[in-house]
């Protein structure tokens, strides 16, 4: 009696071996969330009869902050500005590449300060400074992947400013429709985890209820291999996360996000911001790329 004994084949023993993903030095702009408080409502994360704990908003901001020092990020400060208690989602203040600063005018009178403010230190601050003439809140809406910008629109960003953002930078502007109020801004239901273009047209992650399903289509053809975030995960805002191609800072509360990334190659690192979420803001919101 014989028996037939077969050697092992090793690619099926090896797990495909991770992508070496490459860190790139970010120059960023944030606010310090010294008058951060809610005294008015103006999305559903919003509500003034919940109390906010500044000094804890702070506690957390400071920790992105540093967290971004220690990736060697150029972090620069906005003054903060009493009465704007939500200028700290610096975000939301502009839209900037190749020097160029493309200001915010922002849909709620609330925060239509926060536009000149920021449009101000742009100006103060060596970058070429464009007045928006469309209604558009940054880069909260405006996302940069690849060789072309995403630009969001259902609830904040009026869409005629995305043909304004074409004319100023010369690139392809692929226009994404947002249908749940919870995910009013582009950056809240995408996340930019490679932007470069060696990777092709770039990497994300995204909630697919947070788009109708023309803007779902573009998103399944354009980037097949992105990840597809959970319900649970995007409703802490884990998608609204900052990557510099290889360590992408999150929600710490985003642990299925987490493991998604880590499969896929990326160092995820997570932070508190559950005070900042009062406001409907993370990671991202208060992240705003200054691309010189």
């Amino acid at each position: 009696m014989s028996t037939n004994l077969t050697a092992p084949n090793l690619d099926e023993l090896v797990s495909p071996a991770l992508p070496v993903r490459t860190p790139v030095r970010r120059t960023v702009l944030m606010c310090k969330p010294e008058f951060f408080s809610v005294v008015y409502r103006i999305n559903p994360w919003m509500d003034p009869a919940i109390p906010t704990d500044t000094a804890l908003a702070v506690a957390q901001w400071q920790t992105l902050h540093d967290t971004y020092v220690g990736l060697g990020f150029d972090v620069h400060l906005i003054e903060p500005v009493d009465g704007l208690p939500d200028m700290v989602y610096a975000a939301n203040g502009g839209f900037v590449i190749d020097n160029i600063s493309y200001g915010a005018a922002f849909t709620y009178a609330e925060r239509q300060p926060e536009g000149p403010a920021y449009m101000d230190w742009f100006g103060a601050n060596g970058f070429d400074v464009r007045v928006p003439a469309e209604i558009n809140e940054g880069e909260g809406d405006f996302l940069l992947v690849g060789d072309v910008i995403l630009a969001g629109t259902g609830f904040r960003s009026a869409s005629n400013s995305h043909e304004e953002v074409s004319a100023i930078y010369g690139r392809p502007v692929i226009t994404l429709n947002l249908i749940n109020p919870s995910f009013y801004h582009l950056d809240t239901a995408i996340a930019v985890l490679d932007a470069s273009p060696a990777t092709g047209n770039g990497e994300i992650a995204y909630l697919p209820s947070a788009f109708d399903e023309p803007s779902l289509a573009i998103l399944r053809e354009r980037f097949p291999d992105a990840i597809i975030v959970a319900e649970e995960d995007a409703a802490i805002l884990g998608l609204n996360s900052y990557s510099d191609g290889y360590n992408v800072v999150i929600a710490a509360r985003a642990k299925g996000f987490e493991a998604q990334l880590r499969a896929r190659g990326f160092n995820p690192i997570g932070v508190d911001l559950s005070e900042l979420l009062l406001g409907g803001g993370g990671v991202k919101c208060c992240t705003l790329e200054l691309r010189r």
